[in-house]
């Protein structure tokens, strides 16, 4: 125990004194000892006694072991600071000990605050400053301040580590600045560092560039460059999202050749990669091949059949899992309720309930807001609050989930009642959460209400309004009667308006037989939009029919048959118990 360790600590250094420390102070066997004992400490109360044998022994005063004492103290940065705050000269290793601790911990922005001091005091900055530094950056997005950080880089001459090139890559890449990054790469003189190219691949994936990635490792190719796990995983990725398995064949090829195959990434990566082709069958054969599987891998198989339609065979994985004694995590079942809700296949969706149920398994998050999203699409609304009241935590994903239940299954009173829960929790409400608060208002005629929201939504929380809230605010007007009202509203946006506006509006005309709005939305439709589809001659006709207008029906009705227009057919499917 630790604490018996701590008790050897004060043991050993009782009869050393601060006047035995040398100017110039070398490691000696204790000090290792001591070394050893702050790397063998989990918790902060375990440092806190080695520390209190420091003091004593005066050891604290002694740069060498005070500055292993901070650089174990950083997984609680605030003690670490505690420490940091009472040191009168901290050297550079301290410096930089606090940059690392506070660039991977809750207050990276406090890293900058750091490195101020660090050049306030003159000192000759080394690569580990910087890259801490620029972590930080990349974890704020503080693109200016990173952006001042690459000039004292450039001007110190530390551009020319490469480490650093790569802190710089990766920050640009994380805010967005392609060019810049692009730019950064292009000035590396010998591009022979496989990392600077696997940052370059793993930025484009994140920026949604795949192509660019795919360009980027053929001249990898052509430079006849060795790739590692990580350059093939990212490869794979980016041919994953082209869907483009001719190129990913060969890669594939290239795996079993050297031998990557019996990596978990790469073989996620491979099984993603076939899935998303619409193979999943080869990605369950490599599967097979891993010889140790992890979670990710099987959350991966699991997510690959889900997407592909096959629910239950991803069910019967989920149910081998547990005969293979590996524990299931949120994002095991997260993407097969998903499936479940977007399928409306309310059985598998009972089974994965039930299965969460048997598991004891957390409703955190991300599972609880799966589970009440599946639960209120298949019907379930029940089954949906009752997982919702479980929830320990919510975020605002969870609250719009809830929200929009209640609105699918008409009970507007109860969305908003939710909604005005959300605020008095301290949730703040994104534009999505005004969404599905004025749809619930909408299918609820709830018009004064969605009045009230839209406003609430400018005013209180500063969102512009897109044309999907405006288009539920002319459903909710088209709905009251308010016709002239909702085509005012749709003229005078601020946004281009889309066809799902106009042909709500339509839909209200159909409603009060109002015949002559609806053949002026008609004509927008056709004009402005450049849109000919049978859904809108289907409700002027009806317009026409409501009105009593019948040979305006019968006419209407003559040229939807000559122009051939079809309307495509819907489809519904029943679940049954065999």
């Amino acid at each position: 125990m630790i604490f018996s360790s701590a008790s050897w600590v004060r043991q050993k250094f009782q009869s050393l004194s601060i006047h035995h420390f040398p100017k110039y102070y070398f490691a000696g066997p204790e000090d290792q000892n001591l070394i050893s004992l702050l790397e063998s400490c989990t918790h902060t109360s375990e440092i806190c006694q080695v520390h209190g044998s420091m003091v004593k022994t005066g050891l604290v005063n002694v740069p060498f072991t005070l500055s292993k004492l901070l650089a174990s103290s950083i997984q609680d940065i605030d003690y670490a600071a505690s420490i940091f705050n009472h040191i009168p000269n901290p050297n550079l290793f301290m410096f930089n000990t606090m940059l690392r601790g506070y660039s991977i911990s809750h207050h990276p922005r406090q890293a900058f605050v750091v490195f101020n001091g660090l050049r306030a005091q003159q000192m000759m900055l080394d690569q580990f400053s910087f890259i801490s530094t620029l972590k930080a950056c990349s974890r704020e997005l503080a693109h200016e301040t990173g952006q001042g950080i690459h000039g004292v880089v450039v001007r110190s001459g530390h551009g020319l580590f490469t480490n650093v090139k790569n802190a710089l890559l990766h920050f640009y890449f994380v805010c967005g600045r392609i060019g810049d990054a692009h730019q950064l790469f292009d000035e590396i003189p010998q591009k022979i560092d496989v990392v600077s190219w696997n940052t370059m691949l793993s930025g484009y994936i994140q920026m949604s560039q795949p192509s660019m990635a795919t360009c980027l490792f053929r001249e990898m190719c052509r430079k006849g460059l060795k790739f590692s796990t990580t350059t093939i995983t990212s490869v794979l990725c980016a041919v994953s999202d082209l869907g483009n398995l001719d190129g990913g064949l060969p890669l594939h090829g290239h795996c079993v050749k050297m031998g990557f195959c019996s990596d978990l990434n790469v073989a996620t990566a491979l099984i993603a990669m076939y899935a998303n082709a619409g193979f999943i069958e080869l990605g369950h054969k490599i599967f097979y091949q891993v010889p140790v599987k992890d979670v990710v891998l099987w959350n991966c198989l699991i997510d690959g059949y889900a997407r592909n339609g096959q629910l239950q065979d991803s069910l019967a994985l989920l149910q081998l899992m547990k005969h293979e004694q590996v524990k299931p995590n949120s994002s095991t079942l997260v993407g097969l309720i998903s499936a479940c809700a977007a399928a409306g296949a309310s059985g598998v969706g009972l089974c994965i309930g039930n299965y969460v149920e048997e598991e004891q398994m957390a409703l955190d998050a991300v599972l609880g807001t799966a589970l009440v999203d599946m639960y209120c699409k298949c019907g379930f609304l029940e089954k949906a609050i009752d997982v919702f009241g479980r929830m320990e935590i919510k975020d605002v994903k969870s609250w719009t989930a809830m929200i929009s239940g209640y609105g699918v299954h008409g009970q507007a009173e109860n969305a908003i009642r939710i909604f005005h829960r959300m605020e008095e929790e301290g949730c703040r409400p994104s534009e999505v959460t005004f969404l599905a608060v004025l749809n619930a208002c909408s299918h609820g005629g709830m018009m004064v209400e969605g009045i009230s929201f839209l406003e609430k939504m400018v005013r209180e929380y500063g969102f512009s309004p897109k044309v999907e809230h405006y288009g539920c605010m002319i459903d909710l007007l088209g709905r009251a009667g308010l016709l002239e009202e909702a085509h005012n509203l749709i003229k005078s946006l601020p946004i281009e308006g889309d066809t799902t506006g106009w042909r709500a509006l339509l839909a209200a005309c159909r409603v009060y037989g109002n015949v002559n709005l609806g053949e002026r939305v008609k004509r927008i439709l056709l004009e402005i939009f450049d849109e000919r589809h049978p859904t809108d001659s289907i409700l002027l006709s009806s317009t026409y029919a409501i009105a009593g207008r019948l040979p305006d029906y019968t006419r209407r009705k003559q040229e939807i048959k000559e122009e051939k227009m079809m309307k495509e057919a819907g489809c519904s499917a029943i679940e049954m118990n065999e």
